[in-house]
């Protein structure tokens, strides 16, 4: 059984930073990619960030190129997002989720290529 947990969200202040947590169980590194979404209330969920496991790569969203991270610890099956430099417009849910296949390959981050995902946690950024 795949489950994949978010944790982290919170309320932050404009400018300030968060680490959001993804614990993926039954997935490990087989997955093909590791991605966060987010989605903001009458909007489309949005890829932020995409880890390639194959390759090690690592793509982000225009939006957040420079100022979030993503990493993975394969030891504790953990991806991580680093969010710096947080404006108001970086308030939705925010989610994680695992992809197998060669649709996650193509384009990490396009919601259609992932196959498990997470519950969601709130990031709230005021200004």
């Amino acid at each position: 059984l795949v489950q994949v947990v978010e944790s982290g969200g919170g309320s932050v202040q404009a400018g300030g930073s968060l680490r959001l947590s993804c614990a993926a169980s039954g997935v490990t590194s087989s997955a093909d990619c590791m991605g966060w979404f987010r989605q903001a209330p009458g909007r489309e969920r949005e890829g932020v960030a995409v880890i390639y496991n194959r390759s090690g790569s690592k793509s982000y969203g225009d939006s957040v190129q420079g100022r979030f991270t993503i990493s993975q610890d394969n030891a504790k099956n953990t991806v991580y997002l680093q969010m710096n430099s947080l404006k108001p417009e970086d308030t939705a849910m925010y989610y994680c989720a695992a992809g197998y296949g060669w649709t996650c390959r193509l384009n990490g981050l396009s919601k259609n290529g992932y196959n498990y995902w997470g519950q969601g946690t709130q990031v709230t950024v005021s200004s």
